[in-house]
């Protein structure tokens, strides 16, 4: 599995319930790597995309404790479901929110970033890839600037456990 995230300098990813700095660029770049796959998404950040509604062109799988039915999308309750429901699909990528990702992360093995190199206030956070020992960059792209803002897409993948 593989998850996809806009992270400031500090990590940080969102403030109530939304994205503080949004960038054409990064919306391209997930649109061209979440095409055609399956997204895992969690019932609040799907009610803020456009009109709360699942994304075209993917299989959307919400997970969420509601009992709740979602028009377009496949809804899931626990971590175990979701990680079982994307076995089915050849690409599945996390896409938020926060607890999502901090529940899918050990089933995570590739994360694609965008690092946007600002600190707005946040309240939301994705793990620092660049602290854990599990974790390594493995392509860093060259840093860009939209409408003044530096920014880079990067991709960290999980380094495999040594077997005793």
């Amino acid at each position: 599995m593989e998850a996809i995230v806009a992270v400031f300098s500090d990590w940080g990813i969102g403030s109530e319930g939304t994205q503080q700095v949004v960038l054409k660029a990064d919306r391209r770049h997930f649109r061209e790597l979440t095409d055609g796959a399956a997204v895992l998404v969690g019932r609040r950040t799907l009610g803020d995309f456009p009109g709360g509604r699942p994304l075209k062109g993917r299989h959307n799988i919400v997970l969420t404790r509601q009992a709740a039915e979602i028009e377009g999308a496949e809804v899931v309750h626990s971590e175990a479901e979701a990680a079982e429901a994307a076995k089915a699909y050849p690409r599945c990528l996390v896409i938020g929110g926060a607890s999502v990702y901090l529940q899918m992360m050990p089933y995570v093995d590739t994360v694609h970033l965008t690092q946007i190199d600002l600190c707005p206030q946040s309240d939301r956070f994705f793990p620092n890839l660049d602290a854990s020992g599990d974790w390594r960059c493995l392509s860093c792209g060259p840093w860009q600037e939209e409408d003044g803002v530096p920014y880079r897409f990067a991709t960290y993948v999980r380094i495999p456990k040594k077997e005793d």
